[in-house]
Formats: structure tokens, C-alpha cells, sequence
């Protein structure tokens, strides 16, 4: 039996006696049973009662590559065998560890050469907000500490993380945020633009950003945190009018940008890395989830010249690391990821074919009645569910809208996620038009459904 001595029938119950599940209500969890996922192939993942699922989430944001790539378990095994693990603390690296660090920097453009690897999203974000810190006062400013972030933003559940996370629910429990961390509004045109155009909103929202700098002073103000596209606050697209702006507003009050690409990065979006598809540079970008497609754990740092050369050169030791940054086998599994998406040409894929075909799918859904928008970007999309599409009428219970298409789809044999009253996709770079097809009309049968069912 593959699962030793634990027949899978036993093992709900294990699981409540025993795992503590991240992001949950252990004990609704608990009285409804958990699902236990057991193999998966391509974009298709089933459970231990056989149920066959479309994953048009990869995951959690991060299979870009698809289940089932023997080549990146056999690269995995290769490294185990050869060597599993060494540190790279004591002036020590190993092959992938190095060859990663050039491959991944070859991919972040001209101005961005080094990274620092960790173990996941939420350790980069902590890595990043040390390093702006030191850096700063490096050059002589040390009162540069603050950093500015958005509400409804998420950059992970470590202290820091989810203190530069804008996430309210998150915020109430540890007595956070930590001292040192602002937030401004995100530019969600749809929920909070009201009746400005989205490019005077992305303008308005944007502009927040200077008026908390010179509210705080600019040398006290270290960096501002933002994703390309927020991923967890509900698939929010900023108009185009946004990231000038805020770029303009860095650079005038010499502040780092930082681009959280945990989720953006390695073609989501058609392009590398989600800043390129927005044509700005950031001064640091946390990476994770598609750098190895979820197979192993692995995250890191992308660092600009600017700030790498003041590290390299002024800082001396940088007292910061963990004791897998850059494991050789995560390493060997990310380079194989990278080597598949170069190979089968996954980024222009989805900037030129697959990404351009989902948004005219999930566009067919515009003219629901339960739809308020429906917008998408490479493979990263969001249909905003309303009451009232005239008045953008929000639903009285949003969380409970979104659950209960969400589960709709899902006993359609559609994994998708729902953020309040958003139902968000981020399937596998992989995915085929068909399967985006079958992924909009399960989505559409559970808007008929809720329209049939809904209460105000």
C-alpha cells in the first residue's frame, strides 16, 4: 500500500486527530471532513475517492509547469544521490545552488543580478524587509526604517509577512502590524473606484503613496511593498495609469520599490516576471511558487545592482539566512522547472495564445447578472461577482457568495478559489483551450445556480 499502514479511509480522521491545517476553522474542518488529494496529472488532480478535478488554480498559485514532470523528480533524485544537502553559511555553494542564481538572473533583466535564496514566499518578504533596512542605513540613513503597503495586500503569514499584508483578519491576530508599517488603498477600481474612470482612480490611489511618504518624511520611509497584480486580496489588475505613477513617486523621494512576485513571476502573466509586463524595475522582488512550480520549496530575493553592490561592498556580514537557502535539491528541481518553461516556450504561450483565449472566455461571462466584471491578465483572472450590476451592489454576506460558487464548481470538477465575492483563476501555464472551456461553463452553471439561489 503506498500510504503504509494508514488505509486512506482513516485518513480524515487522522488528519483531525493530528494536522493542524494553515488558513482554516480546525473545527468546522474537522465536522465536515478534509479532503484528501492523491495523484495528479497534467492540470488534473484526484482525490482519494477517485473524484477528478480540472485545477484551474495550479495549486496554490504556484504548478505553472503541470503535475506529473518526471523530469524534475528524476533532477530531484539525481541531486539526493549525489549530494543532498550542504549549507551555503560558511563561504560554501554547490552547482544548482550557483547555476540557479545565474539562470533566474539571466531572466530579471539588465539591472537585477544577484538573489539571496530562502524557503519560501513569506521567508523573502522577511529577507527583503531586513535588507532594505540595511541598506539604507549602510549609506548613512538610518532613519530610513518605515515601509508603506497596501491594504488588502499579501506578502505572506510570518510577523513580518503578515504585517506588510494588508489583510485586517490577519492583523487581529498577534497584535499586528509591527511598528514601522503604513498602508494606503489598493487600486480595485470595481470595489472602491466610484465614479472616477479607472485611470483617474489608478492616478488617485497611486498618489496616496506620495502623500503617506511626505505625511511620514522621505528619509524615514525605506521602501514601498506592492504585487503587480494582487493575487490573494481577490486578482486586483491596477488601471494603467498605476505603475508609472508610482514608480515616478519612488524615485522622486529615493525610496526602494519592491515587486512581490510570489505569485507573478515565471510567466503567469506572460512575461518573466510581472514588473517586466508593467515596464518598470524594481529595487528588490521576493520570488517563490513558480520558481520550482510548487514541486519543492524553494523562494528567494531578486536584488538590483543598486542595492547589491551596497551590500557586497559596505555592509560586511549581512546576518541573515536559513539553513536550506538555496538547497541543492530544490535547486536542482527549480532549474529543471526554468528548463521546461524555456524549453516548451510557457511564457509566450501565455502572453500570446492561452492567456488572450482565457480572457475571452471569462469575458463570455460579462453579461451575467451575477457578474460585475471579469478580467484577466496572462493566466491570472478574477470574475467579480454583484447584485446589481448598474450599482456594483456588493452582496451582503460576500464571503458566502464567493464559498458557495466556489463549491459549486468544485462539485463540477473545477478547483477554482474565492476571495470574498471574487472567484479567481491561476490555472497551469499548460492548460489547453478546452480544458479553459470547461473551466468557464462550470463557472457559468454555478453563476445560474447562485442567480436561482441567491438572497439579498
Amino acid at each position: 500500500m503506498s500510504h503504509n499502514s494508514s488505509p486512506l479511509s482513516n485518513l480524515a480522521a487522522i488528519d483531525a486527530a493530528h494536522h493542524l491545517h494553515p488558513f482554516n476553522d480546525m473545527k468546522k474542518l474537522n465536522e465536515n471532513g478534509v479532503r484528501v488529494m492523491q495523484k495528479a496529472e497534467g492540470v488534473h488532480i484526484w482525490d482519494s475517492n477517485g473524484k477528478k478535478y480540472l485545477d484551474a488554480f495550479a495549486g496554490l498559485w504556484c504548478v505553472n509547469v503541470g503535475y506529473g514532470r518526471t523530469s524534475i523528480a528524476d533532477a530531484a533524485f539525481a541531486q539526493m544521490q549525489e549530494l543532498p544537502y550542504y549549507n551555503t553559511f560558511f563561504g560554501s555553494t554547490t552547482p544548482p545552488t550557483t547555476l540557479l542564481a545565474q539562470k533566474v538572473t539571466s531572466k530579471a533583466g539588465p539591472h537585477m543580478n544577484h538573489v539571496f535564496f530562502t524557503n519560501s514566499g513569506s521567508e523573502a518578504t522577511d529577507t527583503w524587509f531586513r535588507l532594505a533596512r540595511v541598506y539604507w542605513k549602510a549609506l548613512g540613513h538610518p532613519t530610513k526604517t518605515h515601509v508603506i503597503a497596501r491594504k488588502n495586500g499579501y506578502h505572506g503569514s510570518t510577523v513580518a509577512g503578515a504585517s506588510l499584508g494588508g489583510m485586517k483578519y490577519m492583523h487581529e491576530q498577534g497584535n499586528l502590524p509591527i511598528e514601522g508599517i503604513y498602508h494606503i488603498n489598493q487600486p480595485y477600481w470595481f470595489g472602491e473606484g466610484g465614479d472616477l474612470s479607472p485611470a483617474e482612480f489608478g492616478l488617485k490611489v497611486a498618489q496616496e503613496l506620495e502623500a503617506k511618504i511626505l505625511e511620514l518624511g522621505a528619509d524615514n520611509v525605506a521602501a514601498f511593498v506592492a504585487e503587480p497584480i494582487q493575487g490573494a486580496g481577490g486578482v486586483i489588475i491596477p488601471p494603467e495609469t498605476y505603475w508609472p505613477e508610482i514608480v515616478r513617486i519612488c524615485k522622486q523621494h529615493n525610496i526602494l520599490l519592491v515587486s512581490d512576485e510570489v505569485i507573478c513571476g515565471f510567466g503567469r502573466l506572460g512575461s518573466w516576471f510581472g514588473y517586466q509586463h508593467f515596464g518598470f524595475e524594481p529595487d528588490l522582488a521576493p520570488i517563490a511558487k513558480g520558481l520550482s512550480s510548487g514541486y519543492l520549496p524553494i523562494g528567494g530575493v531578486l536584488v538590483s545592482d543598486r542595492v547589491a553592490e551596497v551590500l557586497i561592498n559596505e555592509v560586511g556580514d549581512f546576518n541573515h539566512g536559513y539553513t536550506y537557502s538555496g538547497h541543492p535539491v530544490c535547486s536542482a528541481a527549480a532549474l529543471e522547472n526554468i528548463r521546461i518553461i524555456e524549453e516548451e516556450g510557457l511564457v509566450e504561450r501565455v502572453r500570446d495564445d492561452i492567456g488572450p483565449y482565457m480572457a475571452k472566455g471569462l469575458a463570455t461571462l460579462a453579461d451575467h447578472d451575477m457578474v460585475g466584471e471579469a478580467v484577466s491578465t496572462g493566466l491570472i483572472g478574477a470574475v467579480q461577482l454583484t447584485t446589481d450590476k448598474a450599482t456594483r451592489r456588493r452582496f451582503a454576506k460576500p464571503d458566502d457568495a464567493g464559498a458557495s460558487v466556489r463549491n459549486q464548481c468544485v462539485a463540477g470538477g473545477v478547483i477554482v478559489r474565492a476571495t470574498g465575492d471574487r472567484m479567481l483563476f491561476s490555472p497551469p501555464l499548460i492548460i489547453s483551450r478546452t480544458e479553459i472551456d470547461q473551466a468557464v461553463t462550470t463557472l457559468g452553471k454555478a453563476l445560474d445556480w447562485l442567480k436561482d439561489n441567491h438572497k439579498e
